[in-house]
């Protein structure tokens, strides 16, 4: 699932589109930048799609209907990477609570406790929250594991299960 949020600095908003894999809750793709066009989101799938590139195809993206996710440009990056893209219904924020979720987190944890002077400074703090995030942070939807820890121990069994 995929969503923006702002985050405030003292030169303006950040924006970050994120991609959150919902079964592990772990970030796998983001961008930052001074705007929100839909490149902001295309970067964040291309990388979602560098760390998953061996099983994109038929994944199910979803997001909301914002323009970014409605244009051509998005759309394409998805079909060209193999997936499926889903929306939600119009002002229906429970479709894509798993972002808005991830975001919640990431505002209650970082972004309401620090001011950021600079666009530089908000995207190092939010950075380095990211890598926490996915390596420390349990989670009580994994069972009180971390993104990371889930990942290993689900491939683990799929490789296990495989072989039997």
């Amino acid at each position: 699932c995929s969503d923006i949020t702002y985050i405030p600095t003292g030169e303006g908003w950040l924006y970050l589109a994120s991609v959150v894999d919902i079964g592990s809750r772990r970030l796998i793709g983001y961008s930052m930048a001074d705007h929100m066009r839909a490149g902001l989101v295309t970067a964040a799938v291309d990388m979602a799609v560098g760390i998953r590139a061996d099983c994109c195809d038929g994944i199910i993206f979803h997001s909301d209907r914002g323009s970014q996710y409605m244009s051509s440009e998005v759309r394409t990056a998805l079909a060209d990477a193999g997936m499926l893209q889903s929306v939600g219904r119009t002002g229906v924020c429970w479709d894509n609570a798993v972002a808005e979720a991830w975001f919640g987190t990431l505002k209650r944890e970082l972004v309401t406790r620090v001011r950021f002077a600079t666009r530089a400074d908000a995207r190092r703090a939010v950075f380095a929250w990211i890598n926490r995030y996915n390596q420390q942070r349990l989670h009580s939807t994994l069972g009180y594991q971390t993104p990371i820890q889930w990942e290993d121990q689900y491939r683990h069994t799929h490789r296990n299960n495989q072989a039997a």
